[in-house]
């Protein structure tokens, strides 16, 4: 394919449909971009950059600029661009999340696996979600240890509390308990730790990428778009997996061949989080449209005053 005019810092596909965000997500959170070297991202920045500067080589292909753009996209922070740490990238959600679920639906009765795997996995939320949150300014140390001791003890106490209640139930209410654990920490984790979000508002954009302002009331909105997304990532592996043991048991499977319970657990979950991460990612775009006159008054009356006829504006939601 020829080298062709486009705008590389607008997704590939179309964000307006569902299927055009997931199609942008599968290749943001493919985690093949794991085993991408260094020197590979930083080839990928620099065909980026040459492209949007119209220095890029004329025998590169559009299809190759694409592909950098995507590398570069899973591993820089959109708006600092800034190298994100790589357990905290979006690309490492499908394998460490397969970890993390397949943990905590596997021992799930134990006080003290259910408090290792919590925190385990509470850790590494607390990493995505401050690696991936909106903005510039960085969050400070205290408020990263209260974010995570806050987000932390909301999913352990909900997970040993509900551990009690339903030690008398089917076991399949007990499998599902890491979920509900996993919800409830998401609810806490994502504000907690994108907290000053909500505090000093984030950047608002025109159509044209330039900044016309900052909204408290675009931070909630993204905060929660977040939140959801995230809580419906995990629903389908930590749902779908509890009723297939369940059946594998029933149906005398596991009792023929307990070894397996572990793999297939692990199994069912990398199958299933590959396809509901990018997804659940999909449900709001990233680049998320909001009202002027959703805004908060004086935000409203600013914008309006400086840009009379503008009835939209744009902010990175965060991942």
């Amino acid at each position: 394919m020829s080298m062709g005019k486009v705008d590389i810092d607008k997704p590939k596909y179309d964000q307006s449909t569902y299927w055009g965000r997931c199609k942008h997500f599968f290749l943001l959170t493919n985690p093949a971009n794991l085993l991408t070297s260094s020197s590979q991202l930083d080839e990928a920045k620099d065909t980026v950059e040459k492209y949007r500067s119209g220095k890029l080589r004329s025998n590169q292909s559009i299809d190759e600029v694409w592909k950098s753009k995507y590398l570069y996209d899973s591993a820089f922070h959109p708006e600092t661009g800034e190298k994100q740490f790589l357990l905290g990238r979006m690309s490492a959600q499908m394998p460490m999340n397969t970890l993390l679920t397949a943990g905590m639906l596997i021992f799930y009765q134990s006080t003290k696996s259910v408090v290792f795997w919590q925190w385990l996995n509470q850790t590494f939320n607390a990493t995505v979600n401050y690696t991936n949150r909106s903005g510039k300014t960085p969050i400070s140390k205290p408020e990263l240890l209260t974010s995570y001791t806050l987000a932390t003890s909301g999913a352990l106490g909900t997970a040993l509390g509900l551990n009690h209640l339903v030690k008398s139930m089917n076991p399949l209410i007990g499998r599902l308990v890491p979920l509900v654990a996993v919800a409830a920490a998401n609810c806490i984790n994502i504000p907690c730790m994108r907290r000053r979000e909500l505090r000093d508002g984030v950047s608002l954009l025109d159509d044209q990428n330039h900044e016309v302002g900052v909204s408290k009331k675009a931070a909630a909105q993204g905060i929660s778009n977040v939140v959801v997304s995230r809580i419906s990532m995990a629903i389908p592996g930590m749902t779908l997996t509890p009723l297939l043991i369940e059946y594998l048991e029933k149906s005398g499977f596991l009792k023929r061949y307990p070894h397996l319970t572990g793999p297939i657990q692990i199994l069912s979950c990398a199958f299933i989080l590959l396809f509901s991460t990018p997804m659940g990612c999909a449900f709001f775009q990233q680049i998320s449209p909001i009202k002027v006159d959703k805004l908060e008054p004086e935000v409203k009356e600013s914008i309006k005053r400086a840009h009379p006829g503008m009835d939209t504006v744009y902010f990175n939601k965060g991942l």
